[in-house]
Parts: structure tokens; C-alpha cells; sequence
């Protein structure tokens, strides 16, 4: 029998429970920890127990902690969204997992990982994917390692810079590049090597 969300989700050694709202100031400290961590110094700044409430009071924001010895060591954030808009399929999505260096590689993901399955097979969510930075080599393989596999990039600009971009076409075409870099380098050899057969 699949237990209930409410109930505390557990492995050895780490209880996981569904952040409500006695529990809210706990994922407030350790969401400002991750935000310095990963130097987000501006989502640290703006991390507020108000600000949590809101996100939490969405039906479509899921959030887990997990406790090791009664202290709260690590999180999971998850949305839950169609597919796509043209399908009912459900997805959720882990917007961040976040473990304090002297817990990690002790479990506590796999837990919040087991707690967010859980979540997505109550929905009856088709699919979990995991948001995994480019340059985070050891979370992408974590995630890989446990069935995770390469969906889409995406990549991001600000609201500000795209029209800028857009206005003055300044966007780059590395493909072209590397063709005219290459042709360049091709002429250059040549007018060397005809140049010494002159000499």
C-alpha cells in the first residue's frame, strides 16, 4: 500500500519529510546555504520565510527535508507540469537538491530522490527530470548514474541583453566560424608554401 504524502518517507539513517509550514523556517536556512554555496548572492538576499510561504501555498510546489539525528540536513524542491500544453501527461521536476557538505555522499539524496519518486508516482507523473547544471560534473553523474539521461539544454539570457542581441546582431555563429577560421588558416599555409617555392 503506497503510504500516505503526508506520512514521513525514511531510510536508514535520514527521515524525509514534506515541508509544511512549522517546517518552513528550516528550508528557508538551508535554501540561503545552497544559494551561497553555488554564490547566488542575489537569491540568497532575496530568501525569506514570506517569500517560501508563497512558493509553498502553490498545488504545483512540492518540497522535502531530510533529517539526520533530528537536524535538517538537505532538501528536494519540486514542480509538477504537463509535458507538454498540447497533453495531460504529468512531469515532475527537480528544481533543486541541495545536501550540506558534511552529509553528503551519506544517502540523503538518494533519500529526497525516493521521497520525490513517491511524489511523482501518487500523481501519476509519466516522467521525473532533474535540472542539472552544465558545469556540475559530479551531479550529472549522480543523476546518470541513477537512470537520468540528457533531455534538453536549455540555455538563458536576461530580458535586458536578448533585444540588445537582437538589435545589433551581434549573435555568434560558431559553425561559421570554424569554417572561416579553417579557410583562413588553409590560405595562410598556402601563401607560405608559396612563398618558400619563390625563395
Amino acid at each position: 500500500m503506497m503510504p500516505s504524502m503526508e506520512e514521513n518517507v525514511t531510510r536508514p539513517l535520514f527521515a524525509v519529510r514534506r515541508v509544511t509550514p512549522d517546517l518552513e523556517p528550516d528550508f528557508t536556512a538551508l535554501w540561503t546555504a545552497a544559494c551561497v554555496e553555488s554564490c547566488a548572492v542575489l537569491a540568497a538576499r532575496a530568501a525569506s520565510e514570506e517569500r517560501v510561504a508563497l512558493a509553498f501555498a502553490r498545488d504545483d510546489v512540492r518540497a522535502y527535508l531530510a533529517f539526520a539525528d533530528g537536524l535538517p540536513v538537505g532538501y528536494i524542491l519540486l514542480t509538477c507540469s504537463p509535458l507538454s500544453f498540447l497533453t495531460d501527461s504529468q512531469r515532475v521536476s527537480i528544481e533543486q537538491i541541495f545536501v550540506v557538505p558534511e552529509a553528503r555522499r551519506g544517502g540523503a539524496a538518494r533519500a529526497l530522490l525516493n521521497a520525490a519518486a513517491t511524489y511523482a508516482d501518487h500523481l501519476g507523473a509519466d516522467q521525473i527530470a532533474g535540472l542539472v547544471p552544465v558545469q556540475g560534473r559530479e551531479a550529472n553523474r549522480f543523476f546518470a548514474r541513477l537512470g537520468f539521461s540528457s533531455d534538453v539544454v536549455r540555455r538563458v539570457t536576461t530580458t535586458s541583453a536578448l533585444p540588445r542581441k537582437l538589435a545589433t546582431g551581434a549573435e555568434t555563429h560558431p559553425a561559421l566560424d570554424r569554417l572561416l577560421q579553417h579557410r583562413r588558416s588553409l590560405k595562410a599555409r598556402a601563401t607560405r608554401s608559396a612563398d618558400l617555392i619563390r625563395h
